[in-house]
């Protein structure tokens, strides 16, 4: 865990970010906040955010991009220390502030994915591909997620519609090129 050194010993300032942060795995969300409100800091606003909708109500919309910065990082961060009920709160929180950056579903399907978590990484794909169908990325997701589940055709498709996007994508190409070399498509 990034608090501590290899001898286990606290590597952190206290009122600090990583001061809040472990907070919030004590689940003492009220010296989080106080912690958080005391930095000035594009982390520590975003952070007064993320302690509002842990605590189950909105005080402050974030901006654009915090969501882009922090939103996927701290969904991680708590799914890995297992606070899965605050996982459910952010996740929760999505509705309420996908109008301030809609590319949220694409951020929410790669921390699932990234956990294992592959039906929910599915779902938030599929609701960003309403928002986002020519994003690269997201088209590079499914076919990572349809090869992981030996679905080869939707696999080839989607880094197909990748490239279509983005030539020069590097790892959809790799992944084409896997994909051809672990079953054979009909070349078109």
């Amino acid at each position: 865990m990034f608090f501590f050194d290899n001898n286990n010993i606290q590597v952190f300032e206290p009122c600090s970010v990583e001061h809040a942060y472990l907070a919030i795995l004590k689940e003492d969300l009220d010296s989080a906040e106080k912690v958080f409100a005391s930095i000035d800091s594009p982390r520590a606003k975003w952070g007064t955010t993320l302690i509002s909708i842990l605590k189950s109500y909105l005080t402050r919309y974030p901006t654009y991009f915090e969501i882009r910065n922090f939103f996927e990082i701290d969904l991680d961060f708590l799914i890995k220390n297992e606070k899965y009920h605050y996982a459910e709160l952010l996740l929760g929180s999505v509705e309420l502030i996908k109008d301030y950056n809609s590319e949220i579903y694409k951020y929410c399907a790669r921390a699932m994915y990234n956990n294992a978590f592959y039906n929910a990484a599915l779902e938030y794909m599929e609701k960003s591909k309403k928002f986002f169908y020519n994003d690269p990325e997201l088209h590079f997701m499914f076919a990572k997620y349809y090869y992981k589940f030996n679905n080869y055709e939707n696999a080839k498709y989607y880094a197909e519609e990748c490239l279509k996007i983005l030539p020069d994508y590097f790892p959809a190409a790799q992944l084409l090129k896997a994909l051809h070399e672990k079953s054979p498509f009909d070349e078109k």
